[in-house]
């Protein structure tokens, strides 16, 4: 697949006609779904269905959990897949599996239905989100790698703040199954056109920049030595606390201010969180690949130490806010560091294999992230212990991506 026989010598990614910017604006049209249908949209889901059905709510979060799980499951397999089948086949898979996902979500009328589709959401959620993304573009960039990424991730962003405010507003309109068919519709027609005319055959980046590495002798091995790799293991650690402090806190957000603040500033902090998080990473894309990576992901974890803290302590309306304001610069970057510390460290004929490890396993952790925070938040009467925890987990992350272990040449 990356045989290309166009001469790369002149590859300029910094040019605006430079087609990798192309394949940019198609990730960011993908994240827009893949987490506005994904991810964003399962508070839609369990609301909807609760309403509808009478089911408890402990039934359609199991379903939610379920769907990460067995997501992170199909996560680990991304690399492969683009490298085996080529970027367009793969993005054109995870477009389908999205739609007919959220029809067969809409459809949903038996708990093993929800959980089927909650299966097939899974899929849906690995061609169309972080692993998917990283791997396409990391085929069109490399020194603008950083950059892509940053851009083509606030499509995530965009899909929480416009896509989830319509979905909403279709269901009132036209009820749940209804909404969910459309968006689906939307979906294919929107993307599949896009994907079939822009993404085609990426450049050979490493004959631009020299000779090509060699190739690993297989993804199962490169799995097993990053496992047993400190400056991998560092880097996924890491980031599976700070992912696990991240959302369980984001996911209680309105719950915990809601008494403090009222209902009203409590959606304002969480709207300003968001809209911080894209700001924060349009302005760090500027720079990110100039970046000492471990050090700039240090201090985002302990800016939301900080962050935390105040929260936990002072009760002013806009103290409050900022702080949140505060939390949320950091929070888009977060998903984009990895990539670009395993970029940096690694071996690149390794890293669509590595990074969909990297997710997987952050995946998996953060699931778990809002569940905990509740179990302590009823066993100790409010959110102080969990979030002192999620402090506690965030100050533990900042010290451990400093563990840099050996240098790049490993995992080859």
């Amino acid at each position: 697949m990356l045989d290309n026989p166009r001469h790369t010598s002149r590859i300029d990614e910094s040019s605006l006609r430079y087609e990798g910017w192309r394949i940019v604006a198609v990730c960011f049209l993908l994240a827009t779904f893949g987490w506005g249908l994904g991810f964003y949209g399962q508070s839609v889901y369990v609301a909807e269905l609760q309403r509808a059905r009478g089911w408890p709510a402990s039934l359609i979060s199991s379903g939610t959990t379920f769907f990460y799980l067995f997501g992170a499951l199909l996560v680990v397999f991304v690399g492969e897949a683009v490298r085996k089948y080529g970027p367009r086949l793969c993005l054109i898979a995870g477009t389908l599996a999205m739609a007919a996902a959220a029809v067969a979500i809409g459809a949903v009328r038996e708990p093993w239905q929800l959980y089927l589709a909650d299966a097939v959401l899974a899929f849906g959620w690995a061609g169309t989100s972080l692993a998917m993304i990283t791997n396409t573009i990391s085929l069109w960039f490399d020194q603008k790698r950083g950059m892509a990424i940053s851009l083509a991730l606030n499509g995530a962003s965009f899909g929480g703040i416009v896509g989830v405010p319509l979905l909403v507003t279709m269901i009132s309109h036209i009820g749940f199954g209804n909404a969910m068919f459309a968006t689906s519709a939307a979906m294919l027609v929107l993307l599949l056109p896009v994907i079939l005319l822009v993404v085609g055959r990426p450049p050979d980046l490493h004959g631009c920049h020299g000779a090509a590495k060699a190739k690993p002798q297989s993804s199962a091995e490169i799995r097993s030595r990053a496992l047993r790799d400190i400056g991998f293991l560092t880097v996924t650690i890491a980031f599976a606390l700070v992912l696990f402090a991240q959302v369980g806190f984001i996911v209680h957000l309105i719950s915990f201010l809601d008494p403090i603040i009222g209902r009203e500033r409590a959606a304002v902090a969480v709207a300003v969180l968001t809209a911080m998080a894209v700001i924060g990473r349009v302005l760090f894309s500027m720079v990110i690949d100039r970046l000492n990576q471990r050090l700039a992901s240090a201090l985002s974890f302990l800016s939301q130490a900080v962050a935390l803290c105040v929260v936990i302590n002072l009760h002013n309306d806009y103290v409050l806010i900022t702080a949140c304001a505060v939390f949320g610069f950091s929070v888009g970057n977060l998903i984009t560091m990895p990539s670009l510390i395993v970029q940096r460290e690694f071996d690149s004929a390794s890293f669509g294999v590595l990074i969909s490890l990297n997710t997987a396993i952050n995946q998996v952790t953060y699931a778990f992230g809002p569940g905990v925070v509740g179990a302590l938040r009823d066993f100790s009467g409010g959110y102080a212990l969990p979030f002192y925890l999620c402090i506690a987990l965030e100050v533990v992350a900042a010290a451990l991506i400093m563990v840099r272990g050996r240098p790049k040449a490993r995992l080859s």
